[in-house]
């Protein structure tokens, strides 16, 4: 193993450390990271490209083998965290501003984050894939549709202008990865064990612009905005659990539905925040970030400890290269 590869091994294995590290240093010494802000897009632009390396094929086979699992994952993920954060957005009357920030990562796509956390969970890894590889694909139609409906309450919502950004930013990144990998297989297997190093490296920096542009406004609702996205996050996690043992999926099936449903993209939340409403939109997305990789490893724990039946049979290769 070379010594990139390593390193790129341990940043996926502490992901969760360094962003809370640097959000912190990001929040007390601002001035050190809010150049990054307006390369968020781009930065995310290039995870996505390194998300489209990994795919392939087999990554949805599940859609075919597990059909009813993966679109009660879609359909759970594109339900629950929007009408959740419209109910919590109305419940605490949060501000226009962060009210949207709170819809909005509520209406984006799972986090790839969350095949980790799924094979962690012995939870069916191979279902979390197609889940998320599904519902990144129909995010330029979803989330902005789903934003428009929840959102314009509190502002003007150009579903547009959204569904513009997430082609530029999220689909077209993918669909280019795919096709170098495709044109380039062998070069690209030889480079995907250092691939989660570029997604560590990309959502640590997206979350401390967040972090840095908005440090005085979140010394004075901080608290608040923390309290919503862990409410957010921990009901996402829950309901999405309990909906699918109430459909009788196994138990393999259900812990990954219900991580699928709440751990976020939370870096595409930001990106779209800030291009279409304001940088405190985006604090809602940068905490969301640095919470589920907290909650996510610990639920991953605990549930690896505990199985009602074999699991499913998981690749960890599938689960280190969908580190991000």
């Amino acid at each position: 193993m070379s010594f990139l590869e390593k390193v790129s091994k341990a940043a996926g294995s502490t992901f969760a450390v360094w962003v809370i590290l640097f959000a912190i240093l990001a929040f007390f010494i601002p001035g050190g990271f809010t150049w990054i802000a307006p390369h968020i897009a781009l930065l995310l632009g290039i995870i996505m490209f390194s998300m489209g390396l990994t795919l392939s094929l087999d990554d949805f086979k599940a859609v075919f083998q597990q059909p009813k699992s993966v679109m009660i994952g879609v359909f759970a993920q594109y339900t629950i965290m929007p009408l959740l954060a419209f109910a919590l957005a109305v419940l605490f009357r949060l501000e226009p501003e962060v009210a949207v920030g709170v819809i909005l990562v509520g209406c984006c796509p799972g986090g790839t984050a969350s095949n980790v956390m799924t094979f962690l969970a012995k939870g069916n890894t191979a279902l979390s894939v197609a889940v998320t590889s599904v519902s990144t694909l129909l995010a330029p139609i979803l989330t902005p549709a789903l934003t428009l409906l929840f959102a314009s309450k509190w502002l003007a919502v150009s579903a547009g202008d959204l569904l513009l950004s997430i082609v530029q930013i999220v689909l077209v990144p993918i669909v280019l990865g795919i096709v170098v990998k495709v044109l380039f297989r062998k070069q690209v297997e030889k480079s995907i064990a250092v691939l989660p190093l570029i997604s560590v490296l990309g959502i640590v920096a997206v979350a401390s612009a967040v972090v840095a542009v908005n440090a005085g406004k979140i010394a004075e609702t901080g608290l608040l905005i923390f309290s919503i996205v862990v409410l957010h996050n921990v009901l996402g996690l829950l309901i999405g659990f309990l909906i699918a043992k109430a459909l009788k999926l196994n138990f393999a099936d259900q812990k990954a539905i219900s991580i699928e449903v709440g751990m976020q993209n939370s870096g595409l939340g930001a990106a779209l925040a800030v291009a279409h409403f304001s940088p405190l939109a985006a604090v809602p997305s940068a905490i969301f970030s640095v919470w589920h990789n907290i909650s996510g490893p610990l639920l991953a724990t605990w549930w690896g400890k505990r199985t009602e039946e074999p699991p499913a049979a998981n690749e960890l290769h599938e689960a280190e290269v969908n580190t991000f």
